[in-house]
């Protein structure tokens, strides 16, 4: 099911005028890690699973800091509103995973420095924790073959409906789907 989610990649237009616009109206372009991997995947589409009644588990948040946000949804994050600062305090960064998917207010971030945190409520984004995508991705993979299960944090790994959720086991955010949730390792 988290496979199923991965759409095909951004149309390269989608990829330049995400460039440009950041080039116009921050002074800078986009990481090209990031565009990248928006030639590889687009962005996610949540797939069907009737089993979840609830809707709790989406497919498509496969990663540990959620799902890969299309180039319009990450501009539109991250590009100035009209008539205000652009609440990111001028840093070099373009979103690209987010939790909060309706209205995203914190997710991971790339740039040329790194992978790191943002969120619009706290700082807008703090010190790469990877120093790239690449990175951040292949230790997601080495969380997912070798362990140990809690490498990327206290989330770890595990499967409901075929579907990869990362989940802390001592505080469990699933409810009813929780009970059906199997750490990896």
């Amino acid at each position: 099911m988290s496979y199923a989610s991965l759409l095909p990649s951004a149309p390269e237009e989608h990829i330049a005028n995400a460039d440009t616009a950041l080039r116009q109206q921050l002074g800078f372009g986009l990481p090209s890690e990031l565009a990248t991997l928006w030639r590889l995947c687009g962005g996610v589409e949540h797939q069907l699973i009737e089993a979840d009644d609830e809707g709790e588990v989406g497919s498509g948040a496969f990663l540990p800091g959620g799902v890969i946000l299309p180039p319009a949804q990450a501009l539109g994050l991250r590009l100035p509103v009209s008539g205000g600062g652009d609440g990111w305090g001028g840093a070099r960064v373009v979103p690209w995973l987010t939790r909060d998917e309706a209205g995203p207010e914190h997710g991971h971030y790339a740039s040329t420095r790194g992978v790191g945190e943002w969120s619009i409520v706290d700082e807008p984004a703090d010190e790469p924790a990877f120093p790239s995508i690449a990175a951040y991705l292949e230790t997601v993979h080495r969380t997912l073959t070798a362990g140990p299960p809690d490498l990327m944090g206290s989330d770890v790994p595990g499967l409901v409906w075929d579907c990869l959720v990362w989940d802390d086991p001592e505080n469990p955010g699933l409810d009813e789907a929780g009970e059906l949730w199997r750490q990896i390792h």
